[in-house]
């Protein structure tokens, strides 16, 4: 699933590639659902009108358009958008083949079409994303968008004492599933959760009571190191993505724990990387690093 980095990711190449296109042409292929709004409306606002933002609120996309209206665009589990113009690709999202391959394809669900002929494609496999078209002064009001919790990367100081207000709600919830969830924290997924643990030298079945305040901001901070490392490196979808600049994606080549079962630790060459389940998900860790916490030890 694209997480955070990956969408924000996106937002930056779709920034320096469609601001100010205007679109000629929007169609549907195949799963209606794909795309949340009247022909009445897209004729109103979107057709002739150009796009004059993009913003990311967690995981989502927020594409304005100089019509006052905007699409909030979920990937969910393997949305992607491809971006081409003659000989050039952009592609970001879920990293299967459709990236790189000849478009539209089984699972092109939308075409966007530029007035300089430029494409954007929005490909989903599963079909659980979407293109929803608001007045973007509704955007905040979104049910989606209200349920977030604070942003990781924002430059609100009030985010530490959100997140720990937030947490502290799910007192009996294990760690790893309580930073899943998106209502305590925006836009942190499996891969950077793994991460942030394995940071922070928290077990991800410890339970969020017997950490102290210290112990969750350790790992929230964690969280946005290994973000903001990942934004840098292009994200972690390394197969088949390429950036804006035409690079590929490299954090996983240096992530700690996740997809590194069997290997050594880097911080314990004697330890090899375990893969357990913990919240229902697959989980990285190191046994010599993240021992649960519990106050009955």
């Amino acid at each position: 699933m694209p997480e955070l980095p990956e969408v924000e990711t996106i937002k930056r190449g779709l920034v320096e590639l469609i601001i100010g296109k205007k679109i000629k042409t929007i169609a549907v292929l195949d799963s209606p659902k794909s795309l949340r709004a009247s022909k009445n409306d897209l004729d109103a606002f979107v057709i002739n009108h150009k796009i004059s933002n993009i913003n990311r609120r967690g995981k989502t996309l927020i594409i304005t358009l100089d019509s006052d209206y905007a699409f909030l665009v979920h990937l969910r589990m393997t949305g992607q958008l491809v971006y081409r113009e003659k000989d050039f690709n952009f592609g970001a999202g879920h990293p299967n083949d459709s990236l790189i391959g000849n478009l539209p394809d089984k699972t092109t669900r939308i075409i966007i079409e530029f007035t300089d002929d430029s494409k954007l494609f929005f490909n989903d496999q599963r079909k659980f994303g979407y293109f929803k078209l608001m007045p973007k002064d509704e955007v905040e009001n979104d049910s989606f968008i209200k349920k977030l919790g604070p942003e990781p990367l924002g430059t609100n100081k009030s985010i530490t004492e959100q997140f720990i207000k937030r947490i502290r709600k799910r007192n009996n919830s294990l760690v790893k599933a309580a930073i899943l969830d998106q209502s305590v924290i925006a836009g942190i997924g499996n891969i950077y959760a793994d991460e942030a643990l394995f940071l922070a030298k928290v077990h991800p079945a410890s339970k969020v009571k017997d950490l102290t305040d210290d112990e969750l901001v350790s790992i929230l901070e964690s969280a946005i190191k290994v973000m903001k490392l990942s934004i840098k490196l292009g994200g972690s979808t390394d197969k088949n993505y390429i950036d804006a600049k035409g690079n590929r994606g490299t954090y996983l080549n240096f992530a700690n724990v996740f997809r590194r079962e069997g290997k050594p630790c880097k911080n314990h060459p004697d330890v090899l990387i375990e893969k357990i389940r913990v919240a229902g998900r697959g989980t990285h860790i190191c046994p010599a690093e993240q021992v649960i916490r519990s106050n009955d030890d």
